[in-house]
């Protein structure tokens, strides 16, 4: 039988690396698009990966206009809490992760950051389109 706390704490590690995955499938997903455009990668018109990746920075800087908080960050705090630790845990894995991901500044900073950075994904999308295959070859 797993030990309540245990688990918790593991799933909210869980939610921390798969945060931190997501923020680099959004940053490096547009880096990937344009260096990718320009070493003439087929892969990056991929319409799915385009999809997906547009999708997801349009829910961050809708996010951010809302002035919601991440449901991630949500959940992982509600599952450390549960697991009865402090939110900024001092495990080494989680440390790291969390000062990568989560910095201090005014909520207005935020929403430009992300909202510039959506227009950008946005530009790649419309200047490097992906690719819709009608039937098959």
């Amino acid at each position: 039988m797993t030990n309540g706390p245990v688990l918790y704490s593991l799933l909210a590690d869980g939610v921390l690396v798969l945060h931190l995955v997501l923020i680099v499938f959004v940053i490096g997903g547009l880096l990937l698009t344009i260096i990718g455009y320009c070493r003439q990668w087929c892969w990056v018109r991929n319409p799915w990966f385009r999809l997906a990746h547009l999708a997801l920075i349009a829910i961050v800087v809708v996010q951010s206009w809302l002035g919601a908080s991440c449901p991630l960050t949500v959940w992982e705090d509600n599952l450390r809490r549960l697991a009865g630790k402090q939110i900024y845990g001092d495990a080494f894995i989680r440390y790291w992760l969390r000062q990568l991901i989560f910095y201090e500044a005014d909520p207005w900073v935020f929403g430009l950051i992300y909202t510039l950075f959506g227009v950008l994904v946005l530009l790649a999308f419309v200047f490097i389109p992906p690719r819709f295959r009608r039937g098959r070859r």
